[in-house]
């Protein structure tokens, strides 16, 4: 008889559920190699896996053994595989934007005209949650994967738990606040649904409790001890000189969450992980295994000191650098002696639909409701679970300050770049200054392309974009301005660099009317060389191209990369409409 391995928080033995997923995997296209594994103590594995066709999509998984750390990121990546996320940065190209359906079969679109929002979209509540001040447009609820104004708003079914109503969330929206927050993967729905519950409990508490500088309550060693396993990983960090504290971050029983904290003497920094389950021995071991995943023991000093700043602890992007990879700030608060809780015992442990019932209760008590999106196209059960007022991980203010979809509206003109004449230069000048991006902005994550490593178009940054159409123009002191501010920014590879230097230089000579650019030509080719100065001469000039750039369209010609991104979706969407019927 083969092995069978039952773990808490499971509905199925870990090797048919490993199996399971390969197979079904498999049989849609995907192959999934397993990159590097990680075992810095006992007790405590990470794994990072990735499709052999599309290495973009990859996946991290944690556990107390191998096997459970290969189903963890198995599972995440179903989740992200069956929720679109994968995708939820990137263009989808002409074709799937103009398809029969663009993200599921049972999408709906809804009008955009002008600033009036369209009925039947979210509700009366929701759309005070999202809209308080009035300032949302249609325009910016344009999902930015189709960026497809004329189709419209594209919308997904999500049941309300409280009254079973079905409620359609703008995809805009999804993608823009919660990010990958209340997503999962379960051999069952009940224990997905208690995996992505946990983790809004997770980041909804400990948002708190960094923000608060609430100082928690150590559990007790006598508890600890009941946990083996965990007991020896924690003393085996303790071995590498680490002082690690155990918390309970329950909020005196309120939540089933569990804190890790540790403590690097000899740089003199921290890191707080943070974990949660309805099972106390649970909780506090994807808390231990999350502090190190993807993290060799050789590899834990880029942490920071606590701060007595709590406006800096508590604003919203050192938040996000906690959601993120852990590293954001934390106050000297949190390290107090005297807790703001006592310590408690708790256990909400159950089977998994009990749990998923205690979980939905305690966020319904709370005042939240729960809207469920459910995804099995690929032979798992897969869920996205929203929250509103609790699951944020961005600010509702983005929608209207900082929207996904800004980029959107730039994408065809700069994708067309190299084909431009002088009115569209002007206009995608004019746009970029309007929009107000940073000068580091990554060009093709603005517009939402996966470029190819080492390519012009991988470092492509606002700033530079500026300086080349400015020269371009023949507007050589705004062109100035941004060569310079491109140089002093330091990120520029050394080829790069020599362009752009070229270009000051032939920049510099143009505003100056006593010089002669043939005078200097011999020794900026010495300097920069001549495949750097001439490219520099004919920007300048206003010849035909950009140094480095060639123009991929909307169909994305020549960008292998995010070729296969879209294969690999392809493939999603063939599942998808052979699952839906369509």
């Amino acid at each position: 008889m083969s092995e069978q391995t039952y773990i808490k928080g499971k509905d199925r033995d870990l090797e048919s559920s490993i199996q399971h997923m390969l197979d079904q995997l498999a049989r849609h296209g995907f192959q999934i190699e397993e990159a590097s594994w990680l075992n810095p103590v006992a007790n405590v594995f990470s794994v990072h896996i990735r499709d052999r066709d599309c290495p973009l999509m990859y996946t991290n998984g944690k556990g107390a053994s191998r096997k459970a750390a290969l189903a963890s990121a198995l599972g995440e990546f179903f989740e992200r595989l069956q929720t679109n996320y994968f995708w939820a940065d990137y263009y989808l190209g002409e074709a799937l934007a103009n398809d029969e359906f663009v993200h599921y079969p049972q999408e709906q679109w809804f009008p955009v005209k002008g600033k009036k929002l369209p009925t039947g979209l979210l509700d009366t509540e929701l759309w005070q949650f999202y809209n308080p001040e009035g300032e949302l447009t249609p325009a910016q609820l344009v999902d930015t994967n189709s960026g497809h104004p004329e189709r419209g708003i594209c919308a997904l079914p999500f049941l309300r738990q409280r009254d079973g109503e079905t409620i359609w969330f703008p995809v805009n929206i999804v993608g823009n606040l919660y990010v990958s927050n209340g997503m999962s993967t379960g051999n069952s729905e009940a224990e997905a649904r208690v995996q992505a519950l946990s983790e809004i409990f997770e980041r909804y508490v400990k948002n708190r409790i960094i923000a608060e500088g609430i100082s928690l309550p150590d559990v007790p060693l006598d508890v600890i001890e009941r946990f083996p396993r965990i007991r020896e990983a924690i003393t085996e960090l303790e071995g590498h000189g680490y002082h690690i504290l155990v918390k309970d971050a329950s909020l005196g029983g309120q939540f089933p969450v569990m804190n890790v904290t540790m403590i690097d003497p000899v740089h003199g920094t921290c890191f707080a992980s943070f974990g949660a389950h309805p099972s106390f021995e649970v909780a506090l071991e994807r808390t231990l295994t999350e502090l190190l995943q993807g993290r060799s023991l050789e590899r834990l000093d880029g942490f920071q000191a606590p701060t007595f700043d709590q406006a800096a602890v508590a604003e919203h992007h050192n938040l996000e650098m906690h959601f993120i990879d852990s590293s954001g700030l934390i106050s000297y608060d949190f390290f107090r002696d005297t807790p703001d809780y006592p310590f408690s015992d708790w256990d909400f442990g159950s089977d998994t639909a009990s749990e998923f019932a205690f979980l939905s209760g305690r966020i319904q008590a709370l005042g939240f409701d729960i809207y469920i999106m459910d995804y099995q196209h690929l032979g798992m059960y897969s869920c996205r679970i929203l929250v509103p007022g609790m699951s944020e991980i961005y600010p509702v203010e983005d929608l209207w300050l900082s929207n996904n979809n800004e980029g959107a509206q730039l994408r065809a003109l700069v994708l067309h770049l190299e084909d431009l004449d002088e009115e569209g230069l002007e206009e995608l000048l004019d746009a970029l200054e309007e929009g107000g991006f940073s000068e580091h902005q990554l060009v093709a994550a603005l517009i939402g392309v996966a470029p190819d490593p080492g390519s012009a178009w991988s470092s492509l940054t606002v700033g530079e974009l500026k300086a080349l159409i400015a020269a371009r123009l023949d507007d050589p002191e705004a062109a100035l301005e941004w060569v310079e501010g491109v140089l002093h920014s330091q990120t520029l590879g050394r080829e790069r660099i020599k362009f752009y230097r070229a270009l000051q230089a032939l920049l510099e000579i143009e505003l100056d009317e006593e010089r002669d650019p043939d005078d200097y030509r011999a020794n900026l080719v010495r300097l920069y060389g001549e495949q750097d100065v001439r490219a520099a001469e004919d920007l300048i000039a206003g010849e035909p191209g950009f140094p480095g750039l060639h123009a991929p369209g909307l169909p994305l010609d020549g960008l292998p990369l995010h070729g296969q991104l879209l294969d690999a979706y392809r493939k999603l969407h063939a599942a998808k409409a052979a699952f839906y019927g369509k």
